[in-house]
């Protein structure tokens, strides 16, 4: 499992980690594949569920725009698209040249109108106050201290106002215990995630942690909520 582990989440592109400064998946398919034997095998389905309860937390509602930053292969963005339903839209970036193909195909076979495109959380290619909610799920722990506050100004430009941001990343490697102590991707401290998230002007920030289920491999993972003030 470790180094299957390590060809899951330590596989970058050279060009896009350059332009983000940050480690960056770029394993299309293999990534895809890769998750759900970890999540079928070892996870228990945890990360499906953490996915789901991202969803969830975004409050969403049919016709609602909705942006997924670092969507990598389209999984939560796919999800998200079916909630706010038809006369919703859904766009996800990532800077991931593979992921977007990846992602852009599975839309397609499903016939969802989500919009891909390569792009990076520090510089968003949208106008101010695009979208109703803003998700992330996995990544903040590539990012260093400055791109992830260069992030959150550019996430709050584009939320309308009364807008709502989830952010849902693995616990940090120093938390995790037994079977998950393993697992070799990174992860964030929930609390200073909801630090920077006040930081960037969001009221009503809220955390919350995912509980274990026994025998699992899950690295555990926690979530952050807000409101654009």
């Amino acid at each position: 499992m470790h180094s299957l582990a390590r060809r899951l989440h330590g596989k970058s592109s050279e060009a896009s980690a350059i332009e983000t400064k940050g480690l960056i998946m770029n394993a299309g398919w293999r990534y895809d594949l890769g998750g759900w034997f970890f999540d079928t095998f070892a996870f228990r389905g945890q990360w499906r569920e953490m996915r789901l309860r991202t969803a969830t937390l975004a409050q969403l509602q049919p016709g609602e725009q909705v942006l997924d930053v670092g969507c990598g292969t389209g999984t939560l963005a796919i999800e998200v698209q079916q909630r706010v339903g038809a006369t919703g839209r859904v766009f996800g970036i990532d800077p991931g040249t593979q992921q977007i193909a990846r992602a852009r195909s599975k839309a397609a076979r499903r016939n969802l109108p989500i919009d891909f495109q390569i792009g990076v959380i520090e510089h968003l290619a949208f106008p101010d106050q695009s979208f109703d909610a803003v998700v992330s799920t996995i990544m903040m722990h590539h990012l260093p201290p400055v791109v992830k506050r260069q992030g959150l100004a550019e996430i709050t430009r584009v939320l309308k106002p009364g807008g709502r941001l989830v952010i849902a990343d693995f616990t940090p490697k120093k938390d995790r215990q037994g079977r998950a102590a393993r697992f070799h991707a990174g992860g964030s401290s929930i609390q200073d995630l909801a630090t920077i998230v006040k930081d960037a002007r969001f009221s009503q920030v809220e955390t919350e942690e995912m509980r274990l289920r026994r025998f699992s491999a899950f690295p555990g993972a926690g979530f952050v909520w807000a409101h654009k003030s």
